[in-house]
């Protein structure tokens, strides 16, 4: 039988894929799907690896407590690992950090605390500040401290780099890396020093993180800006970094590396995360400077079913200005659901309120329009509902149109932004209309969106 006594018996030796379908200049560019790890990303190479060094060291035993500060996906390791031997295990995650993350490590049973991404270290609610003072206060617990521990980048550098050169037989011109901890590239670097010391070691980084501006000048700024990608960047060097065979690095905005991301779904079939998107595009952008041929090589970081939220939901990108519909310079720009492409959630006067219930809680609305036909004859909110179904949960089965708001109230679509302010402190939704034609709700949260992009531009 071909089976595996443990699932961290899989972590590592995963696949590595050429990209078909995306312009590479000369080049030939590779990935290498860290995504195919039990834990779904590169980042399961470290935390076994860490886990084990401590307990060989006997700093841990199975029962103690493990902390960390993890902004990526080194908490999903350890929650992997920590659940497999015993561990119980507490982390510290800043509020960037997706949805699908937290439910996952939760899942897996971490604890999780969060904390602010807007602050730097020192602050005493940085991620990592926080952690180490948890860990001090907790009986029986270990600070892993992945920016600091030497077995991070002794995972790369005994696993992940003799593994690629395996796979790429000894035919490797560049490896695109990107930054969290330092861990992969400081592993990296030390095992290609020997194996190919003409390899050349490029790094991705996200605008706003010191390391572009690092590696390029030389210049070390002391306080960084904030990126929406998640797991790599930095406002300071890591401890355990080491960055001397690093010859360039590419500063990839948040658009860039999200939509790039996409791309790589949609041309490669590689379903990837938003620093996946980071990595390739900054590989793109090396293989099409090159003059000769090369062989290049990426990694998909991790799996892009923890971004369906985010990268991958299109509400979202039109929300942070990722993707340009059409614009209108009237009320219909701040529409987030058009009606008239099919992406308002609506219901029928004739629906039972459950239906109603459902479809709220499946698309995260607070409200929805009722509909005949083409026409808006009511709008159904959270209150409408609860106050319908309060007395007993049979009244779930009484019709939409027994609740629902008949006084409506319109707005036109050329109406300046000014006139929904009216209609808000009522507590109202804003139904636009075209004449007659109904084209959309705009709550407060779109408006606010707005009104952020625009502060952005």
């Amino acid at each position: 039988m071909e089976v595996f006594d443990s699932v961290l018996d899989l972590i590592g030796n995963t696949p590595i894929v050429r990209v078909n379908n995306m312009d590479t200049g000369p080049c030939s560019l590779f990935l290498k799907l860290e995504s195919q790890n039990p834990g779904g990303s590169i980042k399961d190479r470290i935390g076994l690896k860490m886990i084990e060094d401590a307990e060989a060291a006997g700093l841990i035993k199975p029962g103690d407590t493990l902390v960390e500060g993890t902004a990526g996906n080194t908490g999903l390791a350890l929650a992997l690992v920590a659940a497999q031997k015993g561990y119980r295990l507490i982390l510290v995650i800043p509020d960037k950090m997706s949805r699908e993350k937290i439910s996952n490590v939760k899942a897996m049973g971490a604890e999780v605390v969060l904390t602010r991404s807007d602050v730097g270290k020192g602050h005493p609610e940085y991620y990592q500040d926080l952690a180490q003072r948890i860990a001090d206060e907790t009986p029986n617990s270990f600070f892993i401290n992945q920016f600091g521990n030497p077995s991070n980048p002794a995972a790369h550098e005994t696993m992940t780099g003799p593994e690629i050169w395996r796979q790429m037989g000894g035919e490797l011109d560049a490896l695109v890396v990107g930054v969290g901890s330092s861990g992969t590239i400081t592993g990296l670097s030390r095992y290609f020093a020997d194996a190919a010391p003409d390899m050349e070691l490029i790094l991705a980084d996200p605008e706003g993180s010191i390391l572009t501006e690092y590696i390029n000048e030389g210049h070390l700024s002391e306080e960084g800006g904030s990126w929406l990608v998640e797991g790599i960047g930095e406002d300071f060097l890591p401890s355990i970094s080491d960055f001397s065979r690093v010859t360039r690095a590419y500063s990839i905005s948040d658009e860039q590396s999200f939509l790039t991301g996409r791309e790589m779904l949609l041309k490669e079939g590689v379903l990837g995360g938003s620093s996946s998107g980071t990595l390739l595009a900054a590989a793109l952008r090396y293989c099409r400077e090159q003059t000769e041929p090369k062989n290049v090589l990426a990694f998909a970081c991790d799996t892009g079913n923890r971004y369906l939220s985010k990268m991958f939901n299109d509400y979202w990108m039109r929300d942070q200005g990722f993707i340009q519909d059409e614009q209108h310079g009237d009320l219909r720009d701040l529409i987030a659901r058009p009606y008239h492409s099919h992406d308002t959630v609506i219901v029928r006067p004739d629906e039972p309120l459950a239906n109603a219930y459902k479809r709220m809680k499946l698309y995260d609305v607070s409200q929805l329009p009722v509909m005949e036909e083409d026409r808006i004859v009511g709008i159904l909110d959270e209150s409408d509902l609860l106050l319908g179904v309060m007395e007993t949960h049979e009244h779930f089965d009484e019709k939409v149109e027994s609740v629902m708001v008949r006084d409506l109230t319109f707005i036109q679509r050329d109406e300046p932004i000014r006139n929904l302010l009216p209609i808000f402190s009522q507590d109202y939704v804003a139904i636009v209309m075209d004449g007659d034609k109904f084209l959309g709700l705009i709550t407060r949260l779109d408006l606010l969106n707005h009104l952020r992009r625009r502060a952005d531009f």
